[in-house]
Order: C-alpha cells, then sequence, then structure tokens
C-alpha cells in the first residue's frame, strides 16, 4: 500500500509512500488518497490534517508516469466524463486536484526533499507549508514542452505572486527551501529530523479550537477571497450566524468566562 494514515488525538497524517519512485503516485495510489481525504473529511475525529511524503528524498514528485498508460481515447472524450472514469483512460491529471472533494479540515503540507511538478501542485493545494532544510521545489513542465495541468500556476501565483510565480514557471527553475521561505511558497523551514514533530504541533494547535470554526474559516478563504468587500462580509456574516447557536460557541464563552481551556465536540 502506498497510502498509509493515521490518527491520533485529532490529527491524522497521510503518508505518500513510493519511495522507489520519489513518491511519484500511480493513477491507483492517487485515486485512494482521494478516497481517504473524503473519508477523514466525513470523520468527526478528525480536525486538521497532515500530508507527508515517507523518506529523506521526496515528498512527491507528481504522477508516476512509468505506470501511467497513454491515453486510449481523445482528449475530448475523457473530458466530459468523471475523473475516476477519464483516469482509468489515461487522463490521470485531474485526480491531482482535490478542489472537488470539499475538504474543509485544514492541510498541512509537510514538505521533505523533492516537491516538483504535480507534487508542487499538491502541496499548494495544502492549507499551510512548511518545509524541510532539504526540500526543493519546481514546476520543470515547461522543460518538457507542457504546462503545469493541475492549476500549479495560477496556485503559485496566489501563493507568492505573479513575478515570482511566473519565474518559476517560465523557467522551470528548481528552487532550494530558503529561497522558498523568502517568497512564501513555505511559511516555515526546519532540519529535517524536525519536520514531522513542526507539522503536528500546527496540527495540534488547530485542533485544539472549535472544529466547525475551523472549517468555515477555510471555507471563506477558499470561495470568498475573488469577492468584493460587500460579498465577502456577507459571507462572512453568514457563517458567524450558521456558527452563532452552536454548542462549542456557547462552550468557547462559557470556558473563557471561566478562564479554563474550551472542550470542544464539534457540534
Amino acid at each position: 500500500m502506498t497510502i498509509h494514515h493515521s490518527i491520533d488525538r485529532h490529527v491524522a497524517t497521510i503518508v505518500l509512500d513510493a519511495q522507489a519512485a520519489l513518491n511519484a503516485l500511480t493513477v491507483e495510489d492517487l485515486a485512494a488518497m482521494r478516497d481517504l481525504l473524503v473519508s477523514l473529511q466525513d470523520d468527526d475525529a478528525v480536525r486538521a490534517i497532515v500530508l507527508t511524503g515517507a523518506g529523506e528524498k521526496a515528498f512527491c514528485t507528481g504522477a508516476n508516469l512509468k505506470k501511467t498508460m497513454p491515453p486510449a481515447a481523445g482528449f475530448a472524450q475523457g473530458a466530459f466524463k468523471s475523473r475516476r472514469a477519464e483516469a482509468g483512460g489515461g487522463g490521470y491529471t485531474r485526480l491531482i486536484d482535490i478542489s472537488d472533494l470539499d475538504i474543509w479540515k485544514p492541510i498541512i503540507g509537510a514538505i521533505n526533499g523533492y516537491c516538483l511538478g504535480g507534487g508542487l501542485e499538491l502541496a499548494l493545494q495544502c492549507d499551510i507549508r512548511i518545509a524541510s532544510d532539504n526540500a526543493t521545489f519546481a514546476l520543470p513542465e515547461v522543460k518538457v514542452a507542457s504546462v503545469p495541468a493541475v492549476g500549479g500556476v495560477q496556485h503559485l501565483m496566489r501563493a507568492v505572486g505573479s513575478s515570482n510565480a511566473l519565474s518559476l514557471a517560465l523557467t522551470g527553475d528548481r528552487i532550494d527551501a530558503d529561497h522558498a521561505l523568502r517568497i512564501g511558497l513555505v511559511s516555515q523551514v526546519v532540519p529535517q529530523a524536525e519536520l514531522a514533530a513542526s507539522a503536528r504541533a500546527i496540527a495540534e494547535r488547530i485542533a485544539a479550537n472549535g472544529p466547525l470554526a475551523v472549517q468555515a474559516v477555510k471555507r471563506l478563504a477558499q470561495e470568498t477571497s475573488h469577492m468584493a468587500p460587500r460579498d465577502f462580509i456577507a459571507q462572512s456574516n453568514l457563517q458567524w450566524g450558521l456558527l452563532r447557536d452552536s454548542r462549542d460557541r456557547l462552550e468557547g464563552r462559557q470556558a473563557f468566562a471561566e478562564r479554563r481551556t474550551p472542550r470542544y465536540t464539534g457540534e
């Protein structure tokens, strides 16, 4: 099994483990990862997710092209099918896009070693990214006369701004962890030996907060940042109203008044 996971104290950890292929994922691996993410979203015991790669060499290097058969059908034919059906015919790229899964629980990307191509596109879909000091990043598709197929350019522009994003996407150059930190691609760089613990510490701080409120914040960030102020304020007020009478919000107010740690249940 290439996709491992564990759950401990409200934090789920997903490990991509195809080390012989630098954690490049087959169609079956990608499908399993997507199914797992959906199950974790629906599991009330999970409040935050850490995504990382096994070993020290790679986080993920995208799809495993050696085990991806050339498409049997034309692109148009596959594009009108479901993602799973298209992938079965060789159109694997859309499986790396997890935006259709509605994962509102925060995902922390713990990036070790190579984070290249589709692997970087996957990392860019994490809500928080931290890196080990041996991590490297690139969108090298132009070097083989192709483009990032899963929103890599657009996600990168949102993360680091247009000049830095296009510098990477148009040259295909690789950058190290310190460079990634300077441009805001990651929020923290730690020694390789401390990566797992550092990612978990972030996840635990998130998991200690109101679970529904955390998911509402992520949803607001993803769905309303492009709106005009009048519209995103209305959506913020709607989410506030949805949470106003929740048990957790009442517990949070009571715990504050009693000067104690709140005991949230996700209700």
